[in-house]
């Protein structure tokens, strides 16, 4: 499978009533793929997979698939905290016709790079999907060594790896790597102009649920090699984006999807709304790059 686009890893929209708004999620993820994106990753963190009952990680599965159709390329986020239920969740995915996955390591566990290896290696033995590493140590506290990459790269079912580390040297050591089939996705909304100069063809972003249609337009630039393009879209979004980087990110991507007429109401605990100035703020960010 190869990997190419923009991956939008898609807001839960709450209701007055703080249950899942299905009517939103769907409306949601109807405009994503009019602004161009290539798939949508469902019951990711920016989706608060974690503040969701069984019944309710069904539904937002269920919606977004069958609102997806064979239009784009349909992902299912199934961290967790043990490797039984990361089997479980690969499974239900896979029952409901996902194409793909992506997975980090267990959060909170603080795993061996052996022990990661050995995670993995028991979701690949339960499913036929293919499978989109996932490195972000700022949540999991731990880094997926590049050796330990380029050991899972060799599995036929590991496709490539969603690198939010921030550290860019890593990310060129990784996007050296040279396993068949494997490729390395933008995970840092804020180097994605970097990533795509490197080579990178995908972008697995948080902030596409506030700038979808400009992200897939990086994308297209980048594959002309119109690199004045590219640098002119990501300095249109690169203040709100900053923005969201330094602090209440899922409150700012909600805030964000009201760009494209669909309120998707707040997050959830533990997470506490943002505050007035802090909303004024962001939103003045937004306005700032609309008139660009």
């Amino acid at each position: 499978m190869k990997l190419e686009g923009v991956l939008v890893p898609i807001v839960t929209p709450f209701g007055a009533d703080g249950s899942v708004d299905v009517k939103a999620l769907r409306e949601l993820t109807a405009r994503f793929l009019d602004a161009g994106v290539a798939g949508i990753v469902a019951c990711g963190t920016t989706g608060e997979y974690y503040a969701l009952s069984e019944s309710e990680r069904e539904v937002v599965l269920t919606t977004v698939r069958e609102t997806l159709g064979e239009d784009a390329l349909a992902v299912a986020g199934i961290n967790s905290l043990s490797t039984n239920e990361a089997v479980t969740r690969a499974r239900q995915a896979e029952a409901m016709g996902y194409q793909a996955l992506m997975l980090a390591p267990p959060a909170y566990v603080l795993p061996s790079q052996d022990e990661i290896v050995a995670h993995y290696e028991e979701v690949i033995a339960a499913t036929s999907l293919p499978i989109i590493l996932y490195n972000f140590p700022d949540r999991t506290a731990v880094n997926i060594e590049v050796e330990t990459v380029a050991r899972l790269s060799r599995m036929p079912q590991i496709i490539g790896i969603k690198e939010s580390s921030g550290d860019f040297s890593r990310a060129l050591q990784l996007i050296g790597l040279e396993n068949e089939g494997f490729q390395v996705v933008c995970g840092c909304d804020d180097q994605a102009a970097d990533f795509l100069f490197w080579g990178v063809r995908s972008w697995i972003s948080g902030a596409a649920n506030v700038f979808p249609a400009e992200q897939a337009q990086m994308i297209e630039a980048a594959k002309r090699e119109d690199w004045v393009a590219v640098r002119d879209l990501m300095q249109g979004m690169l203040p709100a984006i900053q923005d969201m980087e330094g602090g209440d990110y899922n409150q700012k991507a909600k805030l964000g999807c009201s760009r494209h007429g669909v309120e998707v109401g707040p997050v959830r605990a533990p997470l506490r709304p943002i505050s007035a100035a802090d909303e004024k703020a962001f939103m003045g960010t937004l306005s700032a790059a609309d008139r660009r």
